[in-house]
């Protein structure tokens, strides 16, 4: 099997938990290294790869592929760096902080014939996953309008400077904003327009904390939240047809297993506790059906395999650079409207 020489550009929390256990356990990628500014902490958990000086060793190694996991202020330039490098990339969300910046990133990729993939991992979490299929089976009937949350009870700052300083990528609308954003134009497509409130709701804070993003669609309305102050939460997602309703909490067990350390490596990973499964209401075939539906399998390791394959046999990215594009056009559109308060046609 081609193995994909696989380097990150950093090893913190997201280059320890969202993405070495899935090179690491993937037989199609090696393990390279990282680089790392003031913490050397990759060699304590894989002792033969290496820790880079810079992002220029990165890319003057055998490289296959760069993860840019940094800050997302610094996204647009090093995946410029890497792209320009002729290195296949997988740039985390936010994409960038402008349109103009994506739209750059994913013409020169095309011009270089390299990949470039977008780390939209939640579109393989159990509870979107499961949200997804009773949409596409048509359970519910015409969809008339869906409500998504990303719901976290937290009034502190983070501890973590580039969140909590004003920059191009700090605030809850590039931070959680790109996973509701992805998954809602990944299940409805782009909407026609875009209505926004973003503020900022925590003592003390410089940057946006609350969002609420209502995309129009020509017969129905997709409606998206987060925000710090949710202490009892409800559910995450919730969608109503002409023929009923289905109602799942967000309960996904990836992220808290892969910060525990488990790896990505049985057939159980990703499976929700039953106690946790979605409520579906509708009618089939004139009978009215009240039932819980058994929730799909998560698997971020589905999002590695397309980019193996994108790789190797010159298959389209499983997030590709023109989702990343459709992304941003939202967040940008979102942040026009919060700031004029009205909606944005698109």
């Amino acid at each position: 099997m081609q193995k994909i020489k696989t380097a990150l550009l950093s090893y913190g929390m997201s280059g320890k938990v969202f993405h070495a256990p899935f090179i690491t356990n993937h037989p199609g990628f090696e393990l390279l290294g990282s680089w790392e500014r003031s913490k050397k902490l990759i060699q304590l958990d894989f002792p033969a790869v290496k820790s880079y000086p810079s992002i220029e060793a990165v890319l003057q190694d055998e490289v296959d592929l760069v993860i840019v996991n940094t800050p997302v202020a610094t996204h647009y330039e090093y995946a410029k760096q890497v792209l320009l490098a002729g290195k296949h990339a997988i740039v985390e969300k936010a994409f960038t902080t402008t349109v103009a910046q994506a739209q750059e990133l994913a013409q020169i990729a095309q011009e270089k014939g390299v990949k470039l993939a977008v780390f939209q991992n939640r579109r393989w979490d159990s509870d979107f996953k499961t949200v997804q299929k009773v949409v596409q089976e048509g359970l519910l009937g015409e969809i008339v309008e869906a409500e998504f949350h990303f719901d976290r009870y937290n009034p502190l700052l983070s501890p973590k400077q580039h969140k909590e300083t004003t920059n191009d990528g700090a605030g809850i609308l590039k931070d959680l904003g790109p996973h509701l954003i992805d998954q809602a134009l990944c299940l409805f497509g782009m909407p026609t327009a875009v209505f926004a409130d973003v503020r900022i709701t925590r003592a003390n804070s410089l940057v946006d904390d609350c969002i609420d993003i209502l995309l129009y669609y020509n017969s129905f309305r997709v409606r998206l939240k987060a925000g710090f102050f949710v202490r009892e939460a409800v559910p995450s997602f919730v969608v109503h047809g002409k023929k009923g309703s289905f109602l799942k909490t967000r309960a996904d067990v990836q992220e808290d297993n892969l910060k525990l350390g488990m790896q990505p490596n049985t057939v159980t990973w990703g499976t929700e506790p039953e106690s946790q499964q979605g409520f579906l209401h509708t009618e089939v075939d004139g009978i009215l059906k009240k039932e819980f539906v058994p929730t799909q399998q998560g698997n971020y390791m589905a999002f590695f395999d397309g980019v193996y394959h994108s790789i190797t046999n010159n298959t389209v990215e499983p997030v590709t650079g023109q989702d990343g594009v459709r992304v941003m056009q939202i967040i940008e559109s979102a942040l026009q409207s919060s700031a004029a308060q009205k909606v944005i046609s698109l």
